[in-house]
């Protein structure tokens, strides 16, 4: 049966609430190891037996590799103006589109054994995160999720540092809308077996990420980006962190799927919603920025 579910919680939550200060310190010697050796704790962590059942959305209905292809070209295109005006969302839009062309390249090179559920569960989750950008540009605010509310106005209000504006908006797409895009498309393959060991398997491509994504949103939107460095901390930091954030996501993606009322299905959204609405308040005091954001944005105009 593996570890008790609340020791599997537990263990999530320590990972991913307390962590995310290790970005908020930077220690005189960094910790020479790694994020990745936390991997064997968070392999060892089951998952719970789910039935599957087949992925029936309207969103990359039949998991074509195209549909990576189409998600990265909208990226681009949402992106673009974005960066050309220096708003604060072109942070997270960067970091989101090198992502999702690392996913691409992991799943042209065979890195994920099911393709077609990571084709569509990188749709699914890339639509979320499009449906929230439109609904709250449209101005229906109140429409979008607690933590997103957090990240979008904090960007609209030039308020947080670039790592800061990262940071919300990624506990806020990971945290919040990730358990339901997981949901949605499913915990269990066909012949029975979990997708958790592929979900696992991409903190380590995930890890060689943060370095290079830190290098050119600093270079291009917020030369203080990566002023956190101290040796190898920034990559430790988030990739520990992420993985934290990671776990708890399919936990409660997990109680999504094994809801057997609208009741237990409310408190486990509602639950969802706290936690990433708990994590976004923790960054939102810790990255927030009392100067202002005037040289940023101007930085931003002569190098975006």
């Amino acid at each position: 049966m593996g570890l008790p579910r609340l020791t599997v919680l537990a263990c999530s939550t320590v990972l991913g609430v307390a962590l995310t200060g290790l970005l908020a310190i930077a220690p005189a010697q960094a910790d020479p190891v790694g994020p990745g050796a936390l991997d064997p704790a968070i392999g060892a962590l089951p998952a719970a037996p789910v039935p599957y059942t087949p992925y029936a959305g309207p969103v990359c209905t039949d998991g074509d590799p195209q549909c990576i292809v189409d998600v990265i070209s909208e990226m681009e295109d949402r992106l673009a103006p974005l960066a050309a005006s220096c708003d604060h969302d072109a942070i997270f839009s960067l970091a989101y589109l090198r992502v999702t062309q690392n996913v691409k390249a992991a799943a042209d090179s065979g890195y994920f054994h099911d393709r077609t559920w990571l084709t569509q569960l990188d749709a699914v989750f890339a639509d979320l995160y499009f449906r929230t950008m439109d609904t709250w540009n449209a101005g229906h605010q109140d429409a979008v999720a607690p933590a997103w509310r957090i990240a979008l106005q904090a960007s609209d209000d030039r308020s947080m540092t670039g790592l800061g504006d990262f940071m919300l908006n990624m506990n806020a797409h990971i945290n919040n809308d990730f358990p339901h895009a997981l949901a949605t498309v499913g915990l269990t393959a066909e012949d029975g077996s979990s997708h958790k060991p592929g979900h696992n398997a991409y903190n380590q491509r995930l890890d060689s990420l943060y370095i290079p994504v830190f290098d050119e949103e600093a270079a291009r939107f917020d030369p203080t980006f990566d002023d956190y460095d101290a040796g190898p901390l920034d990559d430790i930091g988030v990739g520990a962190i992420m993985r934290g954030w990671r776990e708890m996501v399919w936990r409660h993606a997990e109680d999504l799927v094994t809801a057997r009322t609208p009741a237990q299905k409310a408190l486990a959204e509602h639950a969802i919603e706290e936690y990433a609405a708990g994590q976004a308040a923790l960054i939102r005091q810790m990255f927030a920025t009392s100067d202002g954001s005037a040289a940023r944005d101007a930085y931003c105009h002569d190098h975006g």
